[in-house]
């Protein structure tokens, strides 16, 4: 009944997620509010928001779902606030976020900076059958070392950085649209 007549290819869905049709200012509004929404305190829907951004700049792709809702459970945050707090790290930023965080994790050990990441490809398809699935990960281990102790390190101080400033943020936004609402709701009855 509320379909649209047209379904969606698989393309523009795609491109929807990247780039919502309405633009990133109006899906960042839409966020706030379904934030401001919910039933939690504004101080917790913060502390799980934060909790999300946090997680974005770890680099442990693929889990950061399961760390923002690990660290807000640990900070007593919002559970559904810190996986929209997630979306800080999405396509478009991940290049910068990473970038950063190895240069400033690089700096702190002392390795300098770069001004771009070489990746090593990983070719363990043939090597899988010939050489066991425990020396296949130990070759990937020793390839990805030297990338993730920067990583960890200089995204752990910029995702407290990046947390901190979401924090104050969101809750003085979600404190803001609370009280309009009750502002609201009072004019009306």
């Amino acid at each position: 009944m509320f379909r649209s007549r047209r379904p969606q290819s698989k393309w523009s869905k795609v491109r929807d997620w990247v780039w919502p049709r309405a633009g990133v200012v109006r899906a960042s509004r839409y966020m706030m509010h379904r934030l401001a929404r919910m039933r939690a305190s504004p101080h917790k829907l913060a502390l799980g928001f934060a909790a999300g951004a946090f997680a974005s700049f770890l680099p442990f792709i693929g889990l950061h779902f399961i760390i923002a809702a690990l660290v807000a459970a640990i900070v007593r945050g919002n559970l559904i606030a810190s996986a929209i707090g997630t979306v800080v790290g999405n396509p478009i930023t991940f290049p910068f976020i990473w970038l950063a965080s190895y240069n400033l994790g690089g700096i702190l050990l002392g390795q300098g900076s770069k001004e771009e990441i070489e990746f090593i490809p990983l070719q363990t398809s043939a090597s899988l059958f010939t050489d066991g699935p425990v020396a296949v990960l130990s070759g990937v281990w020793i390839k990805l070392e030297p990338l993730l102790y920067p990583m960890l390190l200089g995204g752990t101080l910029l995702g407290l950085l990046c947390a901190a400033v979401c924090y104050g943020v969101v809750r003085s936004t979600i404190t803001q649209c609370k009280a309009y609402a009750s502002r609201r709701k009072g004019a009306v009855a």
